[in-house]
């Protein structure tokens, strides 16, 4: 199946306690159906010291799974589906089947 969230995106989160927000996808695991949304979802995490890295609780975002966040529409930032167009040089879009403006290009 095509990728309908990628990197670098603006989405808006659908559910769970940062429903609303909004952010640009860092990372995308297609395998797991995840994605890390850059300040949306953030845990606290304990790290040992490293020679690179002091210790300490520091914050970081958790993956959000794909189901839980949709393609902020161009036009208005609302949430929208993503539909697929083929244009006439054979090059294929998304589009935002909200406002039908072109995600990508």
């Amino acid at each position: 199946m095509a990728a309908k969230i990628k990197k670098g995106d603006k989405v808006v989160i659908l559910a769970g306690r940062d429903k609303g927000r909004s952010g640009e996808v860092i990372q995308v695991m297609p395998k797991e159906e995840r994605a890390l949304v850059r300040g949306v979802n953030i845990v606290k995490r304990h790290q040992r010291q490293t020679q690179s890295q002091e210790g300490g609780i520091i914050s970081k975002e958790a993956p959000v799974h794909l189901s839980n966040i949709a393609i902020a529409d161009p036009k208005d930032g609302k949430p929208t589906r993503v539909g697929f167009e083929v244009l006439e040089d054979g090059s294929k879009v998304r589009v935002a089947k909200r406002s039908g403006e072109k995600i990508d290009g």
